[in-house]
């Protein structure tokens, strides 16, 4: 049997969406005929038609009321929200400031809080409800050296998840996609070229990153009728996640099919 993910009618926020995973995501809604509506704190270069930007700090609890309402407003519901706004820079933690640390948080933790409890009127007030949807990582269940805070942000939204997911029950849905690597704009920078990226894609299972259109096809799915009975669930779209150290030593081990160099 067929199935499709059609979002006709639906209203969806995307934070973070003008560029890499949340533009991913963005289009994804709109293929499946969604109204989208983003924000970020800069312009896409020109505005585009569709999805819809506004201009939006959502480590601001009042620009993020304000778009909330003005998208309410605008549009007379609000189907769906995807907290992905988020990321950190590379910093070790002794050298970091308190403010550094103090930002890291705000993005990758209290902007989902501000944007939830901004949409938690408008989908408790509608007879299909609502869902919200919260982009982690990976780095919420495993060590992250380097970006410790942006690890523990990530974790206590996956906490977030799971509680705001029975506290708002049966009318709102509350889940997270949990995010492996992702091939973007700038992995290749990042990483230090496309050799360098190559290297790190082979320590994941499946041997590849993550398109953005990967963590976006999640997203859709968690939001249609097809997860209706799914809530406080955290989805892994990471390829496998990373091999285990071991197997890089362990006798035997390099009889496993991909196992990682």
């Amino acid at each position: 049997m067929a199935l499709k993910i059609d979002l006709t009618d639906h209203v969806v926020l995307v934070t973070g969406g003008t560029r890499g995973v949340g533009a991913g995501i963005a289009r994804t809604f709109l293929e499946a005929g969604a109204a989208v509506e983003i924000c970020g704190r800069t312009a896409p270069g020109p505005a585009p038609a569709v999805p819809r930007f506004s201009q939006v700090d959502v480590r601001d609890e009042d620009q993020v009321r304000h778009w909330v309402d003005e998208v309410a407003g605008r549009h007379g519901r609000i189907d769906v929200v995807v907290n992905n706004a988020g990321g950190a820079p590379f910093t070790g933690f002794a050298d970091a400031s308190p403010r550094f640390h103090r930002r890291i948080t705000d993005l990758n933790f209290l902007s989902a809080v501000f944007v939830a409890q901004a949409a938690y009127p408008v989908m408790s007030a509608q007879d299909a409800g609502g869902v919200v949807l919260n982009i982690t990582s990976i780095s919420a269940r495993r060590p992250s050296p380097g970006t410790v805070v942006y690890g523990a942000a990530k974790a206590a939204l996956e906490s977030l998840t799971r509680s705001l997911a029975v506290e708002w029950a049966p009318r709102i849905r509350v889940n997270a996609v949990s995010s492996g690597l992702v091939e973007t704009e700038g992995s290749a920078d990042h990483y230090g070229g496309p050799e360098q990226v190559a290297r790190v894609a082979a320590t994941i299972p499946r041997g590849v990153f993550a398109k953005p259109a990967d963590i976006g096809a999640a997203c859709a799915l968690l939001a249609s009728p097809l997860a209706a009975h799914i809530t406080g669930a955290i989805l892994n779209v990471d390829g496998g996640g990373e091999w285990p150290a071991f197997l890089q030593h362990a006798p035997g081990t390099e009889k496993l099919p991909g196992t990682a160099p």
